[in-house]
């Protein structure tokens, strides 16, 4: 990796913080108990709780589904005739004590039309029956699932997103309350079952998808404690620990430090609040030295309440998502590390707190942003650019191959793309598509969005360089054109994530988005790298 321009002398621990929450002791590394293995018995033969099989609604049993059939006296074709199961991708049934068949339950999960099937309904039969599993008191289960042919997919590809849907399905968060049912729920050991001999091939697939659930887990953990826990101090902290256990270097960057290297902007945001700016360098070096790294920055807002500019009470709780970004990188790094992707990779965090306060920025200030260029700030809520920023100058002294940011930016994503699809921009045609297509692939999808010079006139101030917004008219657009403004030196793309981060309501938490997209894109890397 190219040696770090910067001041090494720069380099801190965090400062000692005193947590006084029974939160606080909530450990996002105590995520995951699942378990997979690998095997080729007959779904008819196979001891356990529950017995997946994956059924089409327009033509003949599925291999499996033949298999039981057979065993069952024919019991299986006729319950499928007896149009029990709906027709959409993942409508289920539970079928039990099937004679001739050695698990008591069997759940029949619709795979839609054979004619139509594609990733699309594979993906949705794994999300249902991951949901079914989570809920269930069954501690065994057997999936023959992985073991459909989806056109142009390898056994491969299917094994590891099964893996890895599943895996996450299975996440529970440890939330600090007391406890009022002891019962666990969920499946504890996933049986993959395939028709041909298992391989290192495919259990490198399944860890594959294992890991990735691993880093998403991270990364939903995070996202859902508290903003009286997950401070950036927390961030911080959790990122040294991660280095230590992967051996990685972390470097933790003090607001004296963040002083020392101009970070004006940056600072400007956490000015008011009680908790310390952080800004977290971590460097992961699995590839050769010399390669260019990878580079991904997070936006590390704990809690936004908007600043001066102060947001509306409704959903203010959800502002403790606006880390989300932040908890990306740390997932996508946890994952590259577990793996040990022949790869460098940087993962960067500008850690804040917004607060309203006697030092709080107002609206019309003018800050000095590390690349030197001044910024009038209209409003105080427009503050995740204002870190992010100075963490893409900061990312110029890695020579970065590419540069990706990942943020929970702007409202008028959502509007655009609701909470279904990210938005992503880029300043590299080639980096652009690389990206939306391991969104395709991971089933975590981006949709790319305009950023031509004709917006740019938008961020125009009479006092200053350029303002921190450009009103209502595109607004996820004139955000990202704020950023490209410091992003000139290397390939550069922007992931808003404001829809697609978290969810609201009754299944309120983190999704862990974009990091099933960002670990594809990793592991397409990886196999470019090793192919060189």
């Amino acid at each position: 990796m190219p040696a770090d321009k910067g001041d090494r002398s720069l380099r801190r621990k965090p400062a000692a913080t005193t947590r006084s929450s029974p939160a606080a002791e909530l450990a996002p590394s105590k995520r995951r108990t699942l378990q997979f293995e690998l095997a080729s018995a007959s779904p008819a033969t196979q001891r356990c709780d529950v017995l997946v099989v994956g059924v089409f609604t327009d033509e003949a049993l599925t291999s499996a589904g033949k298999q039981i059939d057979r065993a069952s006296d024919g019991r299986l074709s006729a319950l499928v005739e007896r149009g029990d199961l709906g027709s959409d991708p993942g409508s289920s049934v539970m079928v039990f004590d099937l004679p001739g068949v050695a698990a008591p339950r069997v759940m029949l999960v619709s795979l839609g039309s054979r004619q139509q099937f594609r990733e699309q309904a594979f993906f949705k039969a794994l999300r249902s029956t991951a949901t079914l599993l989570a809920g269930s008191k069954t501690q065994d289960a057997a999936i023959t699932l992985a073991d459909l042919d989806v056109p142009g997919r390898s056994l491969e590809w299917r094994l590891q997103h099964a893996a890895r849907i599943l895996a996450d399905g299975g996440y529970r968060f440890a939330a600090p309350k007391k406890q009022t049912n002891g019962t666990n729920q969920g499946a504890r050991h996933v049986t993959l079952l395939i028709a041909g001999q298992s391989a290192p091939a495919l259990e490198a697939a399944v860890t594959r998808g294992w890991a990735i659930a691993d880093g998403i887990a991270l990364t939903r953990a995070l996202g859902n404690l508290p903003g009286n826990v997950c401070t950036p101090a927390y961030l911080a902290e959790t990122a040294q620990e991660m280095g230590k256990e992967f051996s990685f270097e972390v470097d933790v960057l003090e607001r004296e430090d963040m002083r020392s290297l101009g970070m004006g902007s940056a600072l400007s945001v956490g000015r008011a609040s009680a908790q310390p700016c952080k800004f977290i360098v971590m460097r992961y070096e699995g590839g050769k030295d010399g390669d260019q790294p990878i580079v991904l920055v997070g936006k590390g807002v704990t809690f936004d309440t908007g600043g001066v500019s102060l947001k509306p009470g409704d959903d203010l709780d959800m502002m403790k998502y606006d880390m989300c970004g932040a908890a990306s990188v740390m997932g996508a790094m946890r994952i590259a590390a577990s793996l040990g992707l022949p790869i460098n990779l940087v993962g960067i965090v500008g850690a804040v707190e917004n607060m309203p306060g006697g030092d709080a920025s107002r609206p019309g200030d003018v800050v000095t942003s590390m690349s030197g260029q001044t910024i009038e700030i209209l409003n105080t809520d427009a503050e995740g650019r204002l870190v992010l920023c100075d963490a893409l100058t900061y990312a110029e002294r890695f020579e970065p191959a590419c540069v990706i940011d990942i943020a929970t930016l702007t409202g008028a994503c959502v509007i655009a793309l609701g909470a279904q699809t990210s938005g992503l921009f880029a300043n590299d045609e080639t980096l652009a598509n690389e990206l939306f297509e391991c969104g395709r692939e991971s089933d975590d999808r981006a949709w790319k969005l305009p950023m031509g010079e004709e917006y740019q006139v938008q961020l125009k101030s009479n006092f200053a360089d350029m303002s921190n917004l450009g009103g209502r008219p595109a607004g996820a657009v004139t955000a990202a054109c704020f950023l490209s403004r410091f992003t000139k030196a290397y390939k550069w793309a922007h992931l808003d994530i404001a829809g697609t981060a978290s969810v609201g309501g009754d299944a309120k938490g983190s999704t862990g988005r974009p990091v099933p997209l960002l670990s594809e894109f990793l592991l397409k890397r990886s196999a470019a790298a090793v192919a060189q």
